[in-house]
């Protein structure tokens, strides 16, 4: 039986995939972003993916993560993982969409995220917050 601790980053790490796969497009509207993210982390994805996609951008590649779980609350029977991760970018790009030229000369490199994760009332985990740092924190 899967573990609060292996639920909790298998959704941080799926939600990844999902934002990888739906910024192929950079489809704010996607109902795949709300799989494995609410709140917070959920308007966070939805406004840059329509920042992207106002902007004319789209991005390709994905990102490699390396999750490790901080902390778990309660102990005994947790409902809230606090996950920290180095995420390396450097193939995770944005691009224009009308010409497929890379959007900007800044390479991609690694990240530092802090993100909680929490049990939702149908049994679900689901990624409610999020903070990226900036290139080279990690």
């Amino acid at each position: 039986m899967e573990t609060a601790q292996q639920k909790a980053v298998d959704s941080y790490l799926r939600m990844w995939e999902d934002v990888a796969a739906v910024a192929t497009t950079s489809d704010w509207q996607s109902p795949k972003l709300a799989d494995h993210a609410t709140g917070d982390a959920l308007s966070v994805l939805s406004r840059q993916m329509y920042a992207d996609h106002y902007n004319g951008l789209v991005t390709r590649g994905k990102p490699v993560n390396n999750p490790v779980v901080q902390s778990v609350e309660p102990p005994d029977v947790p409902t809230t993982v606090l996950i920290r991760d180095c995420s390396d970018g450097s193939n995770w790009l944005k691009y224009r969409a009308d010409n497929g030229q890379l959007a900007d000369d800044e390479p991609g490199g690694k990240h530092l995220i802090n993100a909680e994760v929490t049990l939702a009332v149908d049994g679900s985990w689901r990624v409610t917050r999020f903070a990226v740092e900036g290139t080279g924190t990690c």
